[in-house]
């Protein structure tokens, strides 16, 4: 299966998607906003990415933009839950995100999502 990098700052949302992907047979790396991510990614490139778009340290839109210029090749998903997140995820997806998700989704909705990136 694929290796995916799991970056969000809510260490629940973390967890359950974290849980998720192992279920579907996926190895998971896991970070807590996109500076940590991007290092994560520069250590060990992930077959795929899934980034929230609001973090601390730096946003998800920011860790989007450096990832495709580092890794043009980067398949990225977006995913948010704020009241604004339609503008953002559209933002995140000219910037290079080939997919999104808004916040709350059910675990197939995710994997389903995954499957199509992969």
């Amino acid at each position: 299966m694929a290796r995916i990098l799991v970056i969000d700052d809510d260490a629940d949302m973390r967890t359950l998607l974290e849980q998720t992907l192992r279920s579907a047979g996926h190895e998971v790396v896991l970070a807590a906003d996109g500076r940590e991510g991007v290092q994560q990614y520069r250590v060990q490139p992930a077959d795929l990415v899934i980034t929230d778009l609001y973090m601390p340290i730096q946003q998800g839109l920011e860790t989007i933009v450096q990832l495709r210029k580092e890794y043009p090749t980067v398949r990225i998903i977006a995913m948010c839950g704020k009241s604004t997140a339609l503008p953002m995820l559209s933002a995140a997806q000219r910037l290079g995100a080939v997919a999104f998700l808004q916040k709350p989704f059910l675990p197939d909705q995710l994997l389903a999502e995954v499957a199509k990136v992969l």
